[in-house]
């Protein structure tokens, strides 16, 4: 006997079909949410930094690496050819300012000098020998002065006496006129000689001077002479350490060549490159610090070289008190340059968010810290501790400040 075959429901039939669409309308349903309330995304609160905004004083500043220097290095160069003959002072030693640093002859300056101070005792003797003859013409001169004067005082006296003679009749007036026109010629000509020998006395003296000043520069060449052989000595020019002599015994060397350095030790400059990006802003005069084993150290920025090479500047700054203890030349330092005054802002900490959302926007918490929240913020200005918040957040907020690359687009994380 056939048993009857039950039929099937619709159900039955069909489940699969109604199973897909429900899957199929519940996916609907997730993206529909998902687009109107933002993807969400779990992530560990162990592994991530959280700052908090804060109202306090924001100061602008560039944070750069030093090096130490002396404050002033001299090069030593040579003011006369010769070749070394001797190196005195060691490298690395401390020199005060004189001391004797190398030797160099030259023979041919010293044949030079020989030559000068030959020429001027040369001079020397001819001055005095035309002294001696221009003392002797001035004293012939003045005798023959006094030789006139007597004859025309004589003359005087002989015509007054011949004008009595003439008055007592005992001369004519022919021999009167006669001894009066011999008077008038004496008077004339004893003027004329007078004059002759005031002229030749003033040529005397003249010529005495010209003499003695030929001597004077003869002996200035001499002495000139002597000075250049004084230069073959190297002294140090200033107190200070010889960082290096690079030359050896025997060498050539020629006038104003580089041979040698000094380092001056009692006071330090730091030397650092910044960006170009701060070249409009670094002016000379501007503070800095140095932090150091727990202090810190003022310095003031003393020289900008205004030329951009490989995208940055160099600048040097003195210290301004006191000096990091145990400080060498070549020693680095962390330096932080300071680009205004503190101001009133608005603040959170540094983080690697920035290179994920260029500033545009952060991840707030709520107040539970259960989740976080893209919000859209602006940054103003920044040092290498701190952002400046000009929008988006308020005081106490709290950030995280973690680089973002694994959140992808998440528009909120639930934190765990």
């Amino acid at each position: 006997m056939d048993k009857p075959i039950k039929k099937k429901s619709a159900y039955y039939r069909y489940r699969y079909y109604i199973l897909g669409g429900i899957a199929f309308v519940a996916l609907l349903i997730y993206v529909g949410m998902v687009a109107a309330g933002g993807s969400k995304l779990r992530a560990d609160a162990d592994n991530l930094i959280v700052g908090e905004a804060v109202a306090g004083k924001f100061l602008e500043y560039v944070d750069v690496e030093g090096v130490v220097q002396p404050i002033l290095t001299i090069k030593i160069n040579t003011r006369e050819t010769g070749s070394v003959e001797r190196i005195i002072a060691e490298e690395g030693a401390m020199l005060e300012k004189g001391d004797t640093i190398l030797t160099l002859t030259n023979p041919d300056l010293v044949r030079i000098i020989d030559d000068q101070r030959d020429e001027w005792e040369k001079q020397l003797i001819s001055f005095k020998e035309k002294e001696i003859e221009m003392e002797q013409k001035s004293i012939n001169l003045q005798q023959q002065a006094l030789q006139t004067s007597y004859e025309l005082d004589r003359l005087k006296k002989s015509f007054a006496l011949d004008e009595e003679e003439f008055n007592m009749g005992v001369k004519s007036k022919a021999q009167l006129d006669l001894q009066r026109d011999e008077f008038d010629y004496k008077t004339q000509s004893t003027a004329l000689q007078l004059e002759g020998l005031r002229h030749d006395s003033a040529v005397t003296v003249l010529r005495k001077e010209l003499k003695k000043n030929d001597l004077e520069r003869e002996q200035k060449k001499y002495l000139r002479a002597l000075d250049r052989m004084e230069q073959l000595i190297i002294r140090a020019p200033i107190s200070g350490q010889l960082s290096f002599v690079k030359v050896t015994p025997g060498q050539q060397v020629q006038s104003a060549e580089s041979i040698a350095e000094i380092k001056v030790l009692d006071q330090f400059k730091i030397h650092a490159s910044l960006s170009e990006y701060y070249i409009d802003r670094i002016t000379t005069g501007l503070p800095a610090t140095v932090s150091w084993q727990g202090s810190k150290y003022p310095l003031r920025i003393t020289k900008v070289v205004p030329e951009v090479k490989d995208r940055s500047f160099d600048v040097d700054l003195v210290f301004t008190e006191a000096l990091p203890e145990h400080i060498r030349i070549g020693k680095s330092f962390r330096v932080q340059v300071e680009l205004g005054q503190p101001e009133d802002a608005l603040v959170i900490p540094r983080g690697d968010f920035f290179q994920s959302t260029g500033g545009q926007w952060i991840y707030k918490l709520n107040k539970e810290g259960t989740k976080a929240v893209r919000t859209p913020i602006s940054i103003g200005r920044q040092n290498p501790q701190q952002y400046e918040i000009t929008n988006g957040l308020q005081p106490s907020d709290k950030v995280i400040v973690t680089g973002y690359a694994t959140f992808g687009d998440a528009q909120e994380l639930i934190l765990k």
